[in-house]
C-alpha cells in the first residue's frame, strides 16, 4: 500500500520543488508569455478590425461598381437609342430621295415620251401632207392632160376666189 499512500517527506520534497519551478517561471516565463498572448490577441483583434474595415471597403467598393455598371449601361442604352434614331433617320433620308429621284426619272421619262410624240406627231404630219401633195399631183396631172381642162380649172379657180 505504500505505492498508493504518499510519504509526508515525498509530499515535502515535491512541495518545494514544485513552489521552486513555479516561482522562477513567474520570474522568467509567466511574463513573456503573458506579454506574448496579449500581444497574439491584440493582432488578432488588429486582424479582425483590418477584415471587418475590409469587408465594409469591398461592399463599398462593389456599390460603386454597380453604380458604376448601372451609369455605364444607362449610358450603352442611350448610344443604342440615338443609334438607332440616327439609322431610322439615315434609312428615312435615303428611302425619301430614292422616292424623290425615282419620281424625277418618272417625269424626265413621261417628258421625253411627250416629246417623242409630239416629233412622231410632226414626223407623221408631214409625211401625211407630202403624201397628199403627192396624191394631189398625180391628180392634177392626170385630169389636166390637155390644154382645155387646164384652162377650165384655171378658170373655176378664179371664179371661187374674191379678189378685193
Amino acid at each position: 500500500m505504500q505505492l498508493v499512500t504518499p510519504d509526508v517527506g515525498l509530499i515535502f520534497w515535491t512541495l518545494i520543488a514544485f513552489l521552486f519551478v513555479f516561482f522562477i517561471l513567474r520570474k522568467y516565463a509567466f511574463k513573456p508569455i503573458a506579454e506574448a498572448l496579449n500581444e497574439r490577441e491584440t493582432s488578432i483583434e488588429s486582424a479582425l478590425r483590418s477584415a471587418a474595415k475590409a469587408t465594409e471597403d469591398m461592399k463599398a467598393l462593389q456599390q460603386d461598381n454597380m453604380k458604376l455598371l448601372e451609369k455605364a449601361r444607362e449610358e450603352r442604352d442611350i448610344i443604342l437609342k440615338k443609334a438607332n434614331e440616327a439609322a431610322e433617320n439615315m434609312v428615312n433620308e435615303a428611302k425619301n430621295k430614292a422616292i424623290a429621284e425615282g419620281n424625277k426619272m418618272i417625269d424626265d421619262a413621261r417628258h421625253a415620251i411627250r416629246q417623242e410624240q409630239q416629233s412622231a406627231i410632226e414626223n407623221i404630219k408631214m409625211q401625211v401632207a407630202e403624201l397628199s401633195i403627192e396624191i394631189a399631183e398625180k391628180v392634177l396631172k392626170n385630169q389636166l392632160k390637155d390644154q382645155s381642162s387646164q384652162k377650165e380649172f384655171v378658170n373655176d379657180l378664179l371664179k371661187e376666189t374674191n379678189l378685193n
